[in-house]
């Protein structure tokens, strides 16, 4: 059986530098994960849920969003970084005013935050401020983002410099000091837009 998280060092001891995975396979499923907040920002009905799904990349279990608000959001609690990256593995299945899988950082709560986010019915990677609960848009790339696919979402932050890739390879690069200080990150999406998650990472650099 697969462990909920597995701690990876990344170099050597007394650096701060550490990455952790969780990929949700040894919780109980139709409910929300233990040591996140489930929420959302702005109105209506979020729906965080653990879920079987043989597509996973790390099966059996996943994190799916299937409720409708504003932007669903799930932060982790016990995370607080300043510098490092978080990174999750994430599928659109539906929604018809958006489909959408995004990563958070830096998290005060949940109306305040850095957001980067793939949205498949737009085909474009997006970073974005969350002010008091108010998002705006910063940066766009477009590039292809299929449905009912896995795709890998990651962003990589140091001070004021911010990184997105996509699939490996890079989308965005953007400077901001709005949030400076550490926070929590967690995984994101909008509307009606019911994704799966898997794997996701963060770390410490």
């Amino acid at each position: 059986m697969r462990t909920l998280a597995t701690v990876i060092l990344v170099a050597g001891a007394g650096s701060g530098a550490w990455a952790q995975t969780i990929n949700f396979d040894s919780l109980a499923t139709g409910a929300p994960p233990p040591g996140w907040t489930a929420t959302k920002t702005g109105s209506g009905t979020a729906k965080w849920t653990i879920e079987k799904d043989s597509t996973a990349p790390s099966p059996p279990n996943v994190l799916k969003q299937s409720g409708q608000a504003t932007y669903p959001v799930c932060l982790k609690d016990d995370t607080n970084l300043k510098n490092g990256f978080v990174e999750v593995k994430f599928k659109p299945i539906a929604g018809k005013e958006d489909q959408a899988g995004g990563v958070v950082w830096r998290a005060k709560d949940s109306n305040n935050y850095y957001i980067a986010r793939a949205n498949a019915l737009e085909d474009n990677v997006t970073i974005y401020d969350t002010l008091n609960g108010r998002r705006t848009e910063r940066k766009r790339t477009g590039i292809k983002v299929a449905s009912n696919q896995w795709h890998t979402l990651r962003v990589d932050f140091q001070d004021s410099h911010f990184t997105v890739m996509f699939d490996g390879k890079k989308a965005i690069e953007w400077d901001d000091e709005k949030f400076k200080d550490a926070g929590k990150v967690g995984v994101w999406t909008k509307a009606d837009s019911i994704t799966l998650f898997d794997d996701f990472s963060y770390g410490a650099k």
